[in-house]
């Protein structure tokens, strides 16, 4: 039952037919995961809350970070080094004290994945990375969740539902798990800073349509948004009896390539002309920001090699230590008696510090 506070507050959800203060009283009830508090789940989380889901989990390690707030308008300017998860509740209270709010200061893993599934009716995928994704689609069927998916590239965005009703799932739709050169970071290629509020708002969409059981939901579905030419593609797609899931376990990206040997930016500080920087960054990238070495792009670097020959000690680096690891699995093959070194976690931070 709705109070008369709530009523008032949600009356125009209640004018609708196809809600009314029965459809409001599922949204009360309804308990929502939402996996990241960032360009995706920001949006999401503001309208889930405004529309009066009764309780919203949000679980995420990172903190907030200047250029977070060129996309991520759930936060401000003194929330910057704050823990996403308790800036977002902090705020998201503020805009409805009457919900249940839930934190999770850390990341999705393959230990507690599926407890925290069983704690709510629908999870919402909203990290930046393929190892949450497939982790996040795996546990779901698991737990028989349906998983409310978004992905975010430059002006271009993705949308669909999976595990919907024994669905198709995600690894139906992506079987292979992909590498970060296939699809790489907004740290590493940037993004249009409206198009995470569309994609989270269409994710929203879906996951209130899911709970008052109305519309059609994007399950079999693939929602295709392009931001510059305002045009939408929807692509069917159906469930593949070849992938099952039948254990939960830490999924291995291509991207994570381990290498032995890394070093921090205040390492190389120390020592500075014990290196020899090389810098796999795209040549916009190495205009806007550099701390300087050789430049070859990571697409380069197998035809160009030949200009490393006479260098030993290399310190590659890109913008957040992905594009780098790659790089070094090449230059291992090519030079095996090499000392090569990755700096850990790329200079993209080095990049706002400097900004400031």
């Amino acid at each position: 039952m709705l109070t008369r506070k709530e009523k008032q507050r949600y009356n125009r959800h209640t004018l609708l037919d196809e809600i009314g203060e029965a459809g409001q009283s599922k949204l009360k009830d309804a308990k929502v995961l939402v996996i990241g508090a960032g360009g995706l789940g920001c949006p999401v989380l503001q309208y889930l809350a405004a529309a009066g889901v009764g309780k919203i989990g949000i679980i995420d390690d990172d903190v907030v970070d200047i250029s977070n707030l060129q996309r991520q308008i759930l936060y401000v300017e003194k929330n910057v080094g704050e823990p996403k998860v308790i800036a977002a509740k902090n705020r998201l209270q503020k805009m409805n004290s009457a919900i249940d709010i839930v934190v999770y200061n850390e990341r999705l893993t393959a230990n507690n994945a599926q407890e925290l599934f069983l704690m709510y009716d629908i999870v919402v995928e909203g990290s930046d990375n393929f190892t949450t994704k497939y982790l996040a689609n795996d546990a779901a069927v698991l737990t028989n969740k349906p998983l409310v998916f978004g992905s975010i590239y430059k002006f271009d965005g993705q949308v669909s539902v999976f595990n919907y009703k024994n669905g198709p799932t995600y690894r139906c739709l992506f079987p292979a798990v992909g590498s970060a050169e296939e699809m790489p970071s907004c740290s590493q290629v940037g993004v249009l800073g409206i198009l995470p509020g569309i994609i989270g708002n269409l994710q929203a969409n879906e996951v209130l349509k899911i709970i008052l059981g109305i519309g059609e939901v994007l399950s079999g579905k693939l929602l295709l948004f392009d931001a510059l030419q305002m045009q939408t593609q929807l692509i069917p797609f159906s469930r593949d009896p070849e992938a099952k899931i039948t254990e939960l376990k830490e999924v291995n990206s291509l991207c994570a390539t381990a290498i032995s040997d890394s070093v921090t930016y205040d390492e190389y500080l120390k020592s500075p002309e014990c290196f020899n920087l090389l810098d796999v960054r795209s040549a916009e990238e190495r205009i806007a920001f550099s701390i300087g070495g050789l430049h070859i792009p990571l697409s380069q670097l197998e035809s160009r090699y030949s200009e490393l020959t006479s260098k030993d000690n290399l310190l590659v680096y890109c913008a957040s230590g992905i594009r780098s690891l790659k790089a070094i699995t090449v230059l291992k093959k090519i030079f095996n008696r090499k000392k090569i070194f990755n700096l850990e976690g790329g200079i993209q931070k080095l990049k706002f510090d400097s900004e400031r």
